[in-house]
């Protein structure tokens, strides 16, 4: 990748972010060593809450200061191609959500494949989401759903789901550079990707979908979008995602559902996850800030 097709924000990172991370032979030693730092992690703060769901899933939820009666809460679902990650990974950004919004942040803790391959890691976002929208402090018809890289790919596959299902209707969808065509897979390799190459897009739907039917499980296969939330999606134009996401979006218009689409120039896969403090990265932040604020407030 030459250093000047790169953001000028991102292009000292950019030298050390290597193009492939993860693989079936890398995969226990990247968990091994997230273990061991997640260990050496101090226990969580006191502004979060740890908690296991009767379906099972974990929730990590960080609740606004001073608010008095149901407001407008969010779902996060964290990154990791689908095979790894942990809630906590984001409790930064999840904690600037909801200091800046006001609003509750769930942030879920969902089974990974290969273990647990589709529908698990959806049906865990599921009943994640059911719990937030049942919460007393949370107003169950101002509730957004947001997520980056595989977390926005479940993030928009709930959004399918929920609308199928009819127990909740989402306000808002926040799509990070989601992971949302297992078909990009077959794409040439770039040399200006990074941290996420065709190989492991490979593995990672692989490992995600196991035998489940692609045209069901991958949101970009399925053919009617009409009747889904909002969405704001994001990404940047040296990202394996950029095309999937694009075509997705104009997708989402085609079937009348307005979507905002944040393109980054120069930008690679989770720039703002590895560059949180550049400035490129908090233009993007305030972007979804600027989307979700729209969509959360109440109806007068």
């Amino acid at each position: 990748m030459s250093n000047d097709d790169v953001h000028p924000d991102l292009r000292r990172i950019a030298r050390l972010a290597p193009r492939h991370i993860i693989g079936p032979r890398s995969l226990p030693i990247v968990r091994s060593l997230s273990a061991v730092t997640g260990r050496r992690r101090k226990p969580a703060p006191a502004d979060v809450e740890v908690i296991t769901l009767g379906s099972g899933a974990g929730v990590r939820l960080f609740r606004p200061a001073g608010v008095t009666q149901p407001g407008p809460a969010l779902l996060w679902i964290h990154g990791g191609g689908y095979v790894i990650g942990r809630a906590q990974q984001d409790d930064r950004l999840c904690r600037r959500f909801s200091s800046r919004l006001g609003m509750t942040v769930a942030s879920v803790e969902y089974r990974l494949a290969p273990e647990h391959p589709y529908p698990a890691p959806l049906e865990d976002c599921y009943s994640a989401l059911i719990w937030l929208a049942d919460l007393p402090a949370v107003d169950r018809d101002r509730v957004a759903i947001a997520g980056a890289s595989a977390g926005g790919g479940l993030a928009a596959a709930l959004a399918l789901l929920a609308r199928d299902r009819g127990e909740v209707r989402p306000v808002f969808q926040v799509l990070a550079y989601p992971m949302l065509d297992d078909r990009s897979s077959a794409a040439a390799a770039s040399p200006n990707h990074r941290l996420w190459s065709t190989r492991s897009n490979h593995f990672g739907w692989t490992a995600y979908l196991g035998d489940a039917d692609p045209q069901v499980a991958v949101p970009a296969r399925r053919d009617d979008l009409a009747g889904l939330p909002p969405a704001w999606i994001g990404v940047g134009t040296h990202d394996l995602f950029h095309d999937e996401d694009l075509a997705y979006a104009q997708r989402l218009v085609d079937a009348g559902v307005p979507c905002h689409v944040e393109v980054v120039p120069g930008a690679f896969h989770g720039f703002d996850a590895v560059a949180a403090k550049a400035p490129v990265s908090r233009r993007f932040f305030e972007s979804q800030c600027d989307s979700l604020r729209a969509a959360i407030e109440p109806v007068s």
